[in-house]
Parts: structure tokens; sequence; C-alpha cells
């Protein structure tokens, strides 16, 4: 027992007392409530009085569970990220002048091209001329982004020959 206090201080460097040797000391010392609590993890039974105490004390440190002292070494992945970069300087720079083609954002329609409404994609549909239909819808979702679900949901239905 008497490495009992270096059990309580560091539990992981000092082998464990035996249950006897805790149920001696409880006996010895029932207002002892590590003992009680050290028992408790001991045995896995739980401890009237230490149940009884609970709400008037904050939680003991001798309930918690072990931590891992290798997940708190652990990089996180920001810091792997940070030390690839560092080690092989792989960052990726953009080169001097301008770039050789234009990067277009968004689709470039002309207003020269023909007349595509919703009511002339169901024409073309009505007449069998699947294709031109689909194209329509085509052009209308590039026209309109914010309907471009509801003309793929169409164009979907015209190429798996499902009725509108």
């Amino acid at each position: 027992m008497a490495d009992l206090k270096n059990c309580f201080a560091a539990p992981a460097t000092v082998e464990a007392p035996s249950v006897a040797e805790a149920d001696a000391l409880v006996a010895r010392f029932p207002w002892f409530l590590p003992a009680r609590i050290l028992r408790e993890g001991l045995t896995g039974e739980s401890d009237p009085r230490v149940a009884l105490m609970a709400p008037w004390r904050a939680e003991s440190s001798l309930r918690r569970p072990a931590v891992d002292a290798s997940v708190l070494r652990r990089p996180t992945s920001d810091e792997i990220i940070d030390r690839f970069l560092q080690e092989e300087d792989l960052r990726i720079v953009a080169g001097d002048g301008e770039p050789e083609e234009e990067i277009v954002m968004q689709a470039q329609l002309d207003d020269d091209d023909e007349v595509v409404t919703e009511e002339l994609a169901e024409i073309y549909l009505a007449q069998g001329l699947r294709d031109k239909s689909v194209a329509i819808y085509r052009k209308l979702s590039l026209r309109n982004p914010e309907k471009s679900v509801y003309f793929a949901e169409l164009i979907g239905k015209i190429e798996n020959n499902i009725k509108i």
C-alpha cells in the first residue's frame, strides 16, 4: 500500500494494487472516496457511497479513461500538407506572361442562334424530331441556368423514351 499515492499520481507507471489491497484500504478508511473509486475500477462493481456523493462533487480523474498519447502526437491534415509542401517545394506557381488561351467561365451564346423556346421544343417532340427537341432543351439549359435541372430531366425522359 506504500505505492498507493504513486498509483493515484501516475497510474500508468505503477503496478495497480490488487482487489484485496483495495478492499483492505476501504475497510480501514471508509471515508476515503478515491480508494472506493479505485476499487470500483478494479472490480467493475459500483460503490453506493461513490454514487451517493457523485452529485455533490466533481467527476474524479480516477474515473476518466486513459488518454492515448499517440493520438495527441498525431499530426493534423494541415500539418501533413504543410510538411509535404516544405520538403519538396511542390507549390504550383503561375508562369509569367499572358495565358495562351482565354478561359471561358460561362457558355457564350450568339444572338444569331435560332429561336429557342420551350414551345418550339415541344412542337419538335410532337412531330417526332427528338434530336432537335433535345438540342433546343440543351440551349435553353445554357441560357437559363436556374432551370437547368428541369431541362436535364426533360432531356433524360426524351432520351429514355419516357412520355412527358
